[in-house]
Formats: structure tokens, sequence, C-alpha cells
């Protein structure tokens, strides 16, 4: 009988990348199952049922790779803990659509940072799968939008006709006299964070509607807040350069006030967005020349980081907040032996 040759062990980063993919992958099941039972319009049903097979059939090759390994599979979320599929409709078909979108966004970053960390054979070929998947859901929902008039464009800048260079210091340092217009990856950054915290806020505004423990209503309502003034903040600096301001999408939210989500699967959400958000504001730091608004990004950083940390304590009073893969503690092991020391 022919040997069997051992798998190679995944790393520490191939581990991570797939524990983490698995708790997003089965919260998404859970939300796009609710907004493929309650659509309307049948192209944009269609989508979210495309969106929703890609992340079923992702939890089911990470669970068997976890199962190969021994390794326990994450408890994650489930549809019959963390959504009522009967509970009342809480979002416009326009809302979701612009949901999955940034959903595919998001993945399209977050899947080329699992494929530049992949060693193994079949975790790269697994990324690969996802990041190819991901960029065709990314110009369906792109196409769709375009075609219903719904995709918001970043603005226009007029064509270049010569090429020059920086003359003076003040391109960076002219914080006391007239500043300089924004350059394009400002406007882009700029741009793109208020779409993403429009987005954001509305999504909270649902949450708020038919959160049950008043902890996580309040925490849920100082977001809606936060993601309020960042979008007011960002959007000033696009009018300095009459540049105009994306739409928000707070009508596109019903009257819904039935407990629809967990609570836990709405705290998981947000802290994934704050997270995302406090990425993307690096990013934009890295991205951004002038010192007014890197000075921007840093302050607005430091105030969702804050916000992160009080939505952690909330997980964790509520044993929400499920441990990922930890290195050993050898100090701990060598206490078991000595309880001396």
């Amino acid at each position: 009988m022919e040997e069997k040759i051992n798998q190679i062990r995944l790393t520490s980063a191939e581990l991570g990348q797939l524990w983490t993919q698995y708790l997003n992958d089965s919260a998404s099941v859970c939300f796009l199952t609710y907004f493929a039972e309650k659509a309307e319009d049948s192209e944009i049903k269609n989508i979210v049922e495309h969106a929703l097979k890609l992340s079923e059939v992702h939890i089911q090759k990470i669970t068997s790779i976890f199962n190969e390994e021994s390794h326990a599979i994450p408890n994650g979320f489930k549809i019959e803990e963390d959504v009522d599929l009967t509970a009342p409709r809480l979002y416009s078909d326009s809302f979701v659509l612009n949901f999955v979108h940034n959903m595919a966004k998001i993945g399209l970053t977050s899947y080329s940072g699992s494929l530049s960390v992949a060693v193994r054979e079949d975790i790269t070929e697994f990324y690969m799968d996802c990041l190819s998947e991901t960029k065709q859901l990314y110009k369906m929902s792109k196409d769709l939008l375009l075609s219903k008039g719904l995709y918001i464009r970043a603005p226009y800048f007029p064509n270049l006709e010569h090429n020059e260079f920086v003359k003076k210091q003040g391109f960076l340092w002219d914080v006391f006299g007239e500043k300089r217009p924004l350059i394009a990856l400002e406007v882009s950054n700029l741009y793109s964070n208020v779409q993403r915290n429009a987005i954001g806020a509305a999504t909270l505004v649902g949450f708020s509607q038919v959160a049950q423990d008043e902890k996580v209503k309040q925490f849920l309502l100082r977001g809606i807040k936060i993601a309020r003034k960042h979008i007011k903040s960002f959007g000033s600096k696009l009018e300095e350069s009459y540049l105009t301001i994306p739409m928000t999408w707070d009508t596109d939210i019903t009257n819904n006030t039935t407990e629809t989500f967990s609570d836990k699967i709405m705290m998981f959400y947000t802290s994934g967005l704050i997270a995302l958000s406090i990425g993307y504001y690096g990013i934009s730091l890295a991205q951004s020349p002038r010192v007014d608004i890197g000075i921007l990004y840093n302050k607005l950083s430091v105030e969702i980081q804050l916000y992160s940390e009080d939505g952690a304590n909330i997980m964790i009073q509520n044993k929400w907040l499920e441990q990922p893969p930890m290195a050993s503690d050898r100090d701990e092991l060598a206490r078991k032996n000595n309880p001396n020391m």
C-alpha cells in the first residue's frame, strides 16, 4: 500500500486568516439569507443569492480544512440563532445591493491579504478562487448599480494638459496660509471614506431599531453619531475644493423594530466595520501629503479606536467575543508543573 504523504501544517498566518474568514462568512450567511428572503427586485435577489452561495461554499471548504487539521471549528453564527427570517423587512433592495457591493470591495482587499500570506498549495488555490469569485461579484453588483442608476461616482477632474513638479514646501506644510487644492488620491480617499461611513451609519440605524439590549442599542446610536461626524469632517474637506459629497442611505431603512438580528451578530458586524475604518484611515493618511488632512485622519482614528474598545468590552461581558487562535502561553504551562513559581 502506498504510504500517505503527510500534509504540511498550517502556518499561524494561514490559520488566522481562515479562522477570521469563517466568522465573517458565517455572519454573511445570516445577513444574506435574510436579505434574499425579503428581496422584491428579482435582479437584486439573484445577486444576493449568488453572494450567499459563495459564503456557504467558503464555510464548507474551511470546515474541511480544519477537520483535516484536527482543529476546532469556530462557533461563528447560525441562522437559527442569529436572525429571524420571519421578521419584517429592515432595508430597501437598493441598500442591500450597495451592501453586497461594499462586501465585494472589502473582500477584494481581505482576500488579497490572505493570498499574500498563503504558503500551502491548497490554501493558495483556495484564496485564488476566493479572489476570482469576489472580482466577479464586484463586477456583477457594480454593473447592476450602474444599470439602475444607483452607482455613485467619485468627482471628475479636468484633463491634465502638462506635467509639473512641486515647487514649494507649502504643498505639504502650508497649514496657516491658503491650502492647496486636493490631489486626486486625497479626493479618492475622502470620497470613499464618506461613502463607507454613510453605508455604515445606515446599517447601524437599522441595527439600533431592532437591538434588544440597552447597552448594545446605546453603543449603536453612538456609532451613528460618530459616522455622521466623520462624514461631515471629510465632506468639509471636499467642499473646500468645491467638490460634491456622496449621498447618505438613511431613507433606505424601514420602520421595523421587531427583533431581526441577534445583538451578538450586530456587535460583531459593527466591530468589523470599526476595524476596517481604522485600516482605511491608515491608508488614507499615508496617501495624503497635506498636513491638515493627515491630522484629521489621526484624530478620527483615535476616536474610533476608543469606540472599538468599548464595543469589545460589551462583547466580552456578554460572552460574545470568540477567542481567536493564540500562541501557547509557555509561562502558564511552566506554572502547571511548578505551582510555586
